[in-house]
């Protein structure tokens, strides 16, 4: 049941046929509630993830308790922050939470260190997962940074739009802030104004977006 996911591993079709075996052998599939932590550093290493439904969030803590989204992953998504003790080069602290409930596969952290000293094409997509990983850690600095909080949310706004294709967005004001590192009572007031604006309507967990082109224009 498992091997039809993992065949969609980039790696997949370069293992050899006892690599692939002992693949199927050491994943294992697990099923995580909403807002259930799946992996923090200060954990023993969990291993390679490959989320097969949902929604999954890594982010960073800052000394205060807030949090800092640095990414999410979706379904066909793989994360390796995970397997932070086969990867020397990752020294700071990251945690993983279901956005969503989901359902991930997970391999062996011992196993997947064997695959990435054995399998040259298993380190090089380890390293460019990293990369990718590395470049979105970096918009997302350079948006809190350069970035008005009102082009922010705007830009969030459109981004969920346009990947459910939906004009609602079933999202809290407090989940909506952890997306895109702000705070709850920020995220509300900037909602109001839209909404004043006629951009949005608000509904009780609910946004409906009214006016997708000047929001996009404001991105």
């Amino acid at each position: 049941m498992n091997e039809k996911f993992l065949e969609k591993l980039p790696y997949y079709n370069h293992l050899t046929e006892e690599q692939k075996k002992t693949i199927c052998t050491y994943w294992t599939r697990k099923s995580y509630k909403k807002g259930q932590i799946i992996f923090a550093s200060s954990d023993d290493c969990l291993g390679q993830l490959f989320i097969i439904s949902g929604e999954v969030r890594a982010y960073i803590m800052s000394e205060d308790g807030r949090e800092i989204t640095l990414f999410k992953m979706e379904p066909f998504d793989v994360c390796v922050l995970s397997a932070s003790c086969v990867i020397s080069q990752i020294t700071f602290d990251t945690q993983i939470v279901a956005e969503t409930d989901c359902e991930l596969l997970i391999l062996n952290a011992g196993v997947f260190s064997k695959l990435t000293e054995e399998n040259i094409y298993v380190k090089c997509f380890m390293y460019e997962l990293l990369t990718s990983r590395f470049s979105s850690v970096m918009f997302t600095m350079q948006q809190m940074i350069f970035k008005g909080f009102d082009k922010r949310l705007a830009t969030f706004l459109i981004s969920e739009y346009e990947r459910n294709g939906n004009i609602e967005i079933k999202m809290t004001h407090e989940e909506i802030a952890k997306n895109i590192n702000s705070a709850r009572e920020v995220v509300a007031r900037m909602l109001k104004k839209f909404s004043h604006d006629n951009l949005v309507e608000m509904k009780r967990g609910t946004i409906i977006l009214k006016d997708i082109k000047t929001l996009q224009d404001m991105c």
